[in-house]
């Protein structure tokens, strides 16, 4: 097929192009034809196919993960039955509010049955809290060394949960003896109302201090 060949093909009649033209004519439109088909059609296609494939990684570990939990759901439900008992035990070493007044004489009860002379034994102003609320009692108390000790074991063996902090032991000059300065806390729970109660002052709290943050 020489140059004057191509320079006479009939556009209109395609029958009567050489073969070699047909061919390559054939090859271009084939070309145009996939080229349109995959940006049209298969690209689409590919991106569907590649969220699916994403999706079906994520669903994968989803399952792992519920069937781990699935597999340790016993040991779980054992796990959250025991947290509750011993929650519950914890709980029952809280006093109420008609409990805290005698919860206070077994602590004073507690330094006279060993000996000690108590210069001040004053509690403070609760302290809520989530559950429960705390109440701090400044004690100082005079004895021997032994016991104070056995004040102090005798106190922590009580049924009902008493803590010590703030300790300093320092010596009496008048009476020869030991001074014990601490803060006691013990904890009672609080009821379904004062809850409500506290959770409404948190909440006028927390609306003041925005009201305060906007105005400055």
């Amino acid at each position: 097929m020489t140059l004057d060949d191509l320079k006479n093909i009939d556009i209109n009649n395609i029958a009567s192009w050489p073969l070699p033209i047909k061919i390559g004519g054939i090859a271009v439109v084939g070309i145009i034809v996939i080229g349109l088909g995959f940006w049209f059609i298969i690209r689409d296609e590919l991106d569907d196919l590649a969220q699916r494939q994403d999706q079906e990684v994520k669903l994968k570990e989803r399952y792992r993960s519920k069937a781990a939990l699935a597999i340790n759901l016993a040991a779980y439900q054992t796990q959250m039955e025991e947290m509750r008992q011993t929650f519950g035990s914890l709980l029952r070493q809280l006093p109420d509010t008609t409990e805290v007044p005698d919860l206070l004489i077994d602590i004073t009860q507690a330094g006279l049955g060993q000996g000690l002379e108590f210069v001040l034994f004053k509690p403070e102003k609760e302290r809520p809290k989530e559950f429960y609320a705390e109440l701090p009692i400044s004690i100082k108390v005079t004895g021997s060394y032994h016991e104070l000790a056995n004040f102090v074991s005798d106190v922590a063996a009580l049924p009902r949960i008493v803590t010590f902090g703030d300790i300093t032991i320092s010596s009496d000059k008048k009476s020869a003896k030991l001074l014990m300065s601490a803060k006691a806390k013990t904890y009672r729970y609080l009821d379904e109302l004062e809850i409500a109660e506290l959770a409404k002052a948190n909440k006028k709290k927390k609306k003041g201090r925005r009201k305060k943050r906007k105005k400055k």
